[in-house]
């Protein structure tokens, strides 16, 4: 079986996206970590197949490198609005596109040069519901600066949803100097039934944060759009930040805005595409 793909990515979080619209393709956990290995394989953070959708334009299958699925992803699905537009299978400006963590909406923001070069999201209403998120905390919500312990080192995360869960820790020094040997921890932390993103940030104004991020399934990434849209709105609900932000990720940056309560996260950010092949699945 052959894969025409092409490899893309937003901020520098890379995936292979490809479309099989009839759902003829059905990759292992082998298979995809196969081809996410960076020396082995094609090298990517993730795989996105486009397929159908009853309830929206296109449904985006998202899979982490290790194999595992995953509800959603901010600069994944950027790249999947563009992929589409660029395939010739829409024409549309506004496209909707069904995730395991619900339809979304995008607007594709055509270049000067006429092309998509950038992707606005709406990524729906944050979740802060424990079990929604899903956390194994009795408490109020939102939960803000909740005591997480990882290797002997004690840290204060607010928790959130984003259609998939987010652990948000906000730090006095700069994310780059931070070891983030204590990510893979809190990914695998009891608390959390479904493993947890982690997010490590600074703010340095009420405009700007600075993030790292440890991605569920797939380790640390250069960026995370569903991260950064967690992190402003932790940092809106500790009363450190005022929308719109902007999100500086070792792989760019990403523009966050949200009014606070039920209002939707809009997240804008690029959507590149890097080169196109075609991928001889193996059998394993």
């Amino acid at each position: 079986m052959d894969i025409i793909f092409k490899k893309m990515h937003g901020t520098l979080n890379d995936f292979v996206v490809f479309h099989d619209l009839e759902n003829r393709v059905a990759l292992t956990e082998e298979q995809v970590s196969f081809l996410c290995d960076r020396r082995a394989g094609i090298g990517a953070d993730g795989v996105i197949a486009v397929r159908h959708s009853n309830n929206a334009d296109f449904f985006m299958d998202y899979i982490n490198a290790d194999g595992s699925l995953a509800e959603m992803c901010g600069n994944g699905i950027r790249c999947l609005a563009k992929y589409v537009h660029d395939a010739g299978l829409t024409h549309k400006k506004i496209v909707s596109v069904e995730t395991r963590a619900g339809v979304k909406i995008l607007e594709l923001v055509p270049g000067n040069n006429g092309k998509i070069g950038r992707v606005k999201v709406d990524m729906g209403p944050p979740i802060f519901e424990p079990e929604k998120i899903p956390v194994k905390i009795r408490d109020d919500h939102p939960i803000i600066d909740f005591p997480i312990e990882s290797q002997g080192q004690l840290f204060l995360g607010t928790l959130v949803s984003m259609g998939n869960p987010h652990c948000v820790i906000f730090l006095n020094e700069k994310p780059d100097a931070f070891p983030l040997k204590y990510g893979p921890t809190i990914e695998r932390h009891e608390l959390f039934p479904a493993k947890t993103n982690v997010e490590f940030v600074q703010v340095p104004d009420r405009k700007n944060i600075v993030m790292r991020v440890w991605e569920r399934g797939s380790g640390e990434t250069l960026a995370c759009g569903t991260g950064a849209c967690a992190a402003v709105v932790a940092g809106i609900r500790r009363g450190l930040l005022d929308s719109p932000v902007r999100v500086a990720t070792r792989g760019g940056a990403l523009t966050v805005a949200w009014s606070n309560g039920a209002a939707p996260v809009m997240m804008t950010g690029p959507a590149e595409t890097v080169f196109e092949g075609e991928w001889s699945v193996p059998d394993r």
